[in-house]
């Protein structure tokens, strides 16, 4: 372990002033030291061997399952996330252009960028586009005398320049996103839109936003200032409320020779713990069900149909699942543990779970069983980074379903290289989780982390090198002892938008 001498009582003292445990600091330079093991991949998952595929019936089945249920729901979305990476390609083009040193389609041709192509032949066709048309009307003088390519770099510098729209500072869900007869919808209406649809009871929505403190404001009187048109439109009213990312899960970040990374004043730097840290937010919410999905995936409000269709079908056979677990573990309460118990634990573990194991006693029945639960929406493979499904080996033999993403992966393995090229689908961060338990009580989520599944990445801070310790992912370790299901789930489901082109794709557009 860390000596004690590697902490000094100042660094102690920091450390207790976060809100952090030391131990856990010191659990944490231990980790840099001996890195993390990459995940052990048995095979991909897919159709059959470990991913459900629903017939038309049984999406119409499940569906009613759970509009027939009176259970309470709350959809939570990871929104803390910054514009800024979606503009990444355009900050780099106001450093590089300038109009009058060249023409832009010079400077296009240089540059070989489909996505600044793309953006500059198709930007009126954003949902912002009005909005920075009318910015510039209020602040470029003489707008209608600048050449075409000096209006091109006026559009872009208005759009995300402090002095104008200041969109690269905007949290990512309040980027206009779809374009209506008459206003434009951010993703976080979009999601209020959607929650309508599939995650409402008695006409009245519940969700829940994880944001950053800065961006908490913006978003309150965005739902402030569309609230009464959504709710009108929808007939549905909304309960919004929002939380932060913890400072009790931010991790000690190292140099490279995996001492304390210190700033100019000897302090020691902590940085986020990346969404796994939210397992804490999840941890905090009590509801039946819980619909997880990230903040950039929406659609036009057009394919709603689909998506909520899906949602609701996924809901269903959790429930459908959740009523035979709850069931078993009732009847060992009521009447003991007995064979033909077992019997129906293994084979539920079989046939729904996809557990690789056999139940030989009650303890085994109880400890796999009584867990948080997961259905997990699963889309075809189109080639988009995500998290895939696979069969994972954990260390002490056991094999389960897991969500694994490319890093955890050790592709210099050839045999393990060739099993991650065979999966043939992906993770969209589709899901619904149930967090209580057959008595009803609320499962301690942090108890079903697996701390061993992080992440080590390399950073920069004040131009030096920089080691960070990201948590467990939200849908990858820090769930890695829930009870799993793979669905496989339409593509039309997942339209992330990771850079801002994306907003062009055809589910974004009219």
């Amino acid at each position: 372990m860390i000596k004690e001498a590697d902490l000094s009582t100042e660094d102690v003292a920091q450390i207790k002033e976060h809100g952090l445990e030391v131990e856990t600091v010191k659990k944490q330079l231990e980790t840099f030291k001996e890195g993390i093991p990459k995940v052990e991949l048995v095979s991909a998952a897919n159709i059959g061997c470990g991913i459900q595929a629903f017939s038309e019936e049984e999406v119409e089945l499940f569906s009613r399952k759970y509009e027939d249920s009176k259970l309470e729901i709350i959809k939570f979305i990871p929104a803390s996330g910054a514009a800024s990476r979606m503009f990444k390609a355009l900050h780099q083009f106001l450093a590089d252009y300038r109009p009058e040193d060249k023409p832009l389609s010079d400077f296009l041709v240089e540059e070989k960028s489909d996505l600044l192509d793309c953006f500059f032949a198709e930007y009126k066709n954003f949902a912002f586009y009005d909005e920075v048309m009318q910015e510039i009307k209020n602040s470029v003088e003489n707008y209608e005398a600048l050449s075409e390519d000096e209006k091109h770099y006026a559009f872009v510098e208005t759009l995300l320049k402090e002095e104008g729209l200041n969109y690269a500072n905007l949290p990512k869900g309040l980027v206009p996103f779809h374009k209506y007869d008459g206003y434009y919808a951010t993703a976080f209406e979009e999601h209020l839109v959607e929650a309508a649809k599939y995650a409402s009871k008695n006409e009245k929505a519940k969700l829940h936003f994880t944001v950053t403190e800065d961006h908490l404001e913006k978003f309150k009187e965005t739902f402030a200032a569309i609230q009464d048109r959504v709710e009108k439109e929808t007939g549905v009213s909304f309960e919004v409320e929002y939380s932060f990312q913890k400072k009790t899960t931010d991790t000690i970040a190292v140099d490279f020779d995996n001492q304390p990374f210190r700033d100019d004043e000897g302090k020691i730097l902590f940085r986020p713990g990346g969404h796994g840290a939210l397992i804490e937010n999840l941890n905090d919410i009590d509801a039946d069900l819980i619909f997880i999905k990230n903040i950039d995936n929406v659609i036009k409000q057009e394919h709603l149909e689909t998506i909520s269709k899906y949602k609701k079908a996924l809901a269903g056979e959790l429930i459908n699942v959740q009523e035979k677990i709850f069931e078993i573990l009732n009847r060992i309460d009521k009447d003991g543990f007995n064979k033909h118990i077992l019997a129906a634990a293994n084979s539920l573990l079989e046939e729904k779970l996809s557990v690789k194991t056999t139940l030989e006693n009650e303890e085994d029945v109880r400890n796999l069983l009584n867990r948080p639960i997961r259905i997990c929406g699963m889309v075809e493979n189109q080639g988009a980074p995500g998290g895939g499904p696979f069969w994972v080996k954990d260390g002490e033999g056991n094999t389960s379903l897991q969500i694994v993403e490319g890093a955890q992966m050790d592709t210099d393995n050839a045999e393990q290289y060739e099993i991650a090229q065979n999966a043939s689908h992906f993770n969209p961060v589709d899901l619904v989780c149930s967090v209580r338990n057959y008595k009803g009580e609320k499962f301690n989520l942090t108890e079903y982390v697996n701390p061993k599944k992080g992440f080590i990445t390399k950073k920069s801070k004040f131009g030096r090198n920089v080691k960070a310790l990201e948590l467990p992912g939200l849908w990858n370790g820090a769930m890695a002892y829930w009870n799993t299901i793979f669905v496989e789930v339409p593509v039309i489901t997942f339209n992330p938008v990771k850079n801002v082109c994306d907003l062009l794709n055809e589910n974004h557009q009219v």
